[in-house]
């Protein structure tokens, strides 16, 4: 009898490295179903991402009433911890387990973190939004407890992503390893296209009641999904737990010396920062913008979220084809922030008269540079980085950008409420502030085109050979080859 079934399972795994970016990391010992599994902790991340970032950002702003100087703080309180992401994965490379597990227990903690915040957020909003029983509650009560939900969400996501990705480093060939952390952001994306899509329809029928079951599934897809993700992932090991508990590791300081001693790596960090922040101010304003400028729904502003990751995807998908033929980091870096200019520019000029189609066609402009600089710039970290210093390059990257996206965020909302405050007495337009913003990032992602071209050029795009106190062969074996 025909196999039916063993002929489907063939024709997908041929198209798996065709059209799935970084599908070609899977091996016969590490399946892509396995690493699949795996992505389903940046699935929950890209989820909390679009719900605090997006849909919670515009309620809070719009339907809330709550000033956006305060709404920007909530969401850039998780910059607390981003710094420490590098510290985070260096730990989890030298935890101490009786199990001889690393990573496992890290990411659980995280995972108790996210659930936690989650656990918090629907009541403190409740509060906020003086619905039902909640209408005589202290406002201050409120403010305080959407902060700590946010504050646990946020150090769960940096918690979960970093070691998460540290995991996955672990179970491919070190000459793989830039491809398997290529997949795990795109399905980073992924989470974040579907998350976005399923609460704009959720979220169709606005209402303070929807909301909080939203969040409440959140919590428990969050655990869910970051539990199979676990499973069997990391083999329990009690020969390997003796010989961590008998080994001297490296301290923390030696080894961040010696990696910000890579040619050009300080140059990047600063690429890093300065790209970041121009790309993230954004974040935190451009669905108040389409709710209060352009007169979209909770719902529409919600999915545009669903449009910059989709660009975003796109990016990545076309960075990692470009470097697998030889193309350089520095080129797509270039190409990434090059692309976010007109993108702002065309979000500015949808206000002014240019309409909604110019602002999506932005939007989604704005998404596809920032895959192809975020792509580019972790290519040229991992490369940067020797083979024993994967996972802390790795940490390095995620807290510049982390924190420079959380700087971006509460200095976009800040700028904007200065603006709105003085908008009595100069009569400004409702979408006057957000244009400013929109214009400041410009000039940090023009910056960040100046500081690659005057400092990147020739450093940056050949590998790390012989960091000071490394050994030759701890290096990359084909780092052009990323994905």
């Amino acid at each position: 009898m025909f196999n039916y079934r063993s002929l489907v399972a063939q024709k997908l795994s041929s198209l798996g490295p065709k059209y799935l970016p970084f599908a070609d990391v899977a091996t016969d010992e590490v399946p892509l179903s396995q690493l699949l599994r795996l992505s389903l902790f940046q699935i929950t991340v890209g989820m909390a991402l679009v719900l605090i970032v997006g849909t919670l950002n515009r309620v809070m702003i719009v339907e809330l009433g709550v000033p956006t100087s305060l709404v920007a703080v909530m969401l850039a309180l998780p910059l607390i911890f981003a710094p420490f992401r590098t510290l985070i994965g260096f730990k989890s490379d030298v935890h101490v387990s009786a199990l001889g597990l690393r990573r496992l227990p890290y990411i659980w903690k995280g995972t108790l973190y996210q659930f936690g915040g989650f656990a918090i957020m629907p009541f403190s909003l409740l509060v906020l939004s003086g619905y039902g029983d909640s209408f005589d509650a202290p406002r201050w009560l409120g403010y305080s407890s959407a902060a700590l939900s946010f504050l646990l969400v946020g150090a769960g996501v940096h918690m979960v992503q970093t070691v998460g990705l540290a995991l996955a480093t672990d179970l491919v060939k070190q000459e793989d390893q830039p491809k398997v952390v290529g997949l795990m952001y795109v399905m980073l994306l992924v989470g974040m296209v579907a998350s976005a899509l399923v609460f704009g329809t959720l979220l169709e029928n606005y209402t303070p009641g929807r909301l909080v079951q939203v969040i409440q599934g959140a919590a428990v897809v969050t655990v869910s999904l970051n539990l199979c993700a676990m499973w069997k992932q990391e083999t329990r090991d009690r020969i390997r737990a003796q010989a961590m508990k008998a080994a001297r590791p490296m301290q923390f300081r030696k080894a961040w010396a010696l990696l910000m001693q890579a040619p050009g790596m300080m140059a990047l960090l600063v690429v890093i920062g300065l790209g970041t922040f121009g790309f993230g101010m954004a974040d935190v304003l451009l669905e108040p913008y389409g709710g209060q400028a352009l007169g979209l729904s909770v719902a529409a502003t919600t999915k545009l979220t669903a449009l910059f990751a989709t660009g975003t995807l796109i990016g990545f998908a076309l960075a990692s084809q470009g470097l697998s033929q030889g193309g350089t980091p520095t080129r797509y870096t270039l190409i990434g922030a090059t692309i976010g200019i007109p993108g702002f520019a065309a979000i500015i000029a949808s206000s002014l008269g240019a309409g909604i189609p110019l602002f999506l066609i932005g939007t989604f402009a704005t998404g596809l540079g920032a895959g192809l600089f975020g792509h580019a710039t972790l290519t040229a970290t991992l490369r940067a980085a020797t083979r024993d210093q994967t996972g802390l390059a790795l940490g390095a990257w995620g807290a510049v950008q982390a924190s420079c996206a959380g700087l971006g965020i509460a200095a976009a909302g800040i700028v904007r409420d200065i603006i709105v405050g003085t908008n009595s007495a100069t009569g400004l337009s409702v979408e006057a502030p957000y244009n400013v913003v929109f214009t400041i990032e410009i000039i940090f992602l023009v910056l960040a085109v100046l500081v690659t071209l005057l400092f990147m050029q020739r450093r940056l795009d050949q590998p790390n050979q012989c960091a000071p106190g490394s050994d030759v062969s701890n290096t990359h074996t084909n780092p052009v080859e990323v994905s």
